[in-house]
């Protein structure tokens, strides 16, 4: 038994800081949703996490992308691989509302109506959504919203002055590239997985494979 106190040991040091963001580190998704006059949307987002079948989304309230996703209840969210970077940063500036609101006309932001065009991306029908899927992402949920909260856990609702919505959306349908699977299986193969990654407002590459935990099946 190591009997060595913590006053003993080699400790980093600490110092508190205010970030401007809180992105420690969280995939980057691309998620499609329809626009009014049927249009396919695309708005990148990097705050997402997953619970069973279930995919929850911190999105902008200002963007067109929540505000369909809520409309029409669906969208696909396609988690982009590291390889895909500039593309997503060529959507960052990019919005689908028009007119174009002020705070993001002050940002830079300009209305782009073809947004698969204007990123080189191709997209793919889906078969249980609208929104169609990015051929360019390994992989794609398509997925229903089931509930959607505004940020503080109040019920949102169209219109809302809150800055995001959380959607909890339910994945009906996963697609995912032939070669990133393990043969045979429904596993994904971890070690061909190269995931973009937003972390403090940089895109960071990942994907070195450490070990398992035990819940991993062989």
């Amino acid at each position: 038994m190591n009997d060595v106190s913590i006053q003993e040991k080699a400790l980093p040091s600490h110092r508190v800081i205010n970030p401007s963001v809180l992105y420690f580190g969280t995939p980057v998704a691309l998620i499609t949703t329809m626009n009014p006059d049927g249009t396919p949307n695309i708005s990148p987002m990097s705050s997402a996490w997953a619970l069973g079948d279930r995919v929850v989304l911190g999105m902008s309230t200002g963007g067109q992308g929540s505000e369909n996703a809520v409309r029409e209840g669906e969208c696909v969210i396609n988690l982009a691989p590291a390889g895909l970077w500039e593309q997503v940063e060529r959507l960052a500036r990019t919005t689908a509302r028009n007119p174009v609101p002020e705070y993001k006309a002050a940002a830079g932001y300009h209305h782009e109506p073809q947004k698969f065009g204007a990123a080189g991306l191709t997209p793919l029908p889906s078969d249980l959504v609208r929104p169609p899927r990015i051929a360019e992402c390994p992989l794609q949920f398509e997925a229903r919203i089931v509930a959607v909260h505004a940020s503080g856990g109040e019920e949102w609702r169209a219109g809302s002055h809150h800055p995001f919505a959380i959607i909890e959306t339910c994945v009906e349908r996963v697609h995912v590239h032939d070669d990133m699977t393990i043969s045979g299986t429904n596993y994904i193969d971890v070690s061909r997985w190269k995931p973009l990654l937003y972390v403090f407002r940089h895109y960071v590459a990942a994907g070195t494979d450490l070990g398992r935990t035990f819940k991993a099946e062989a």
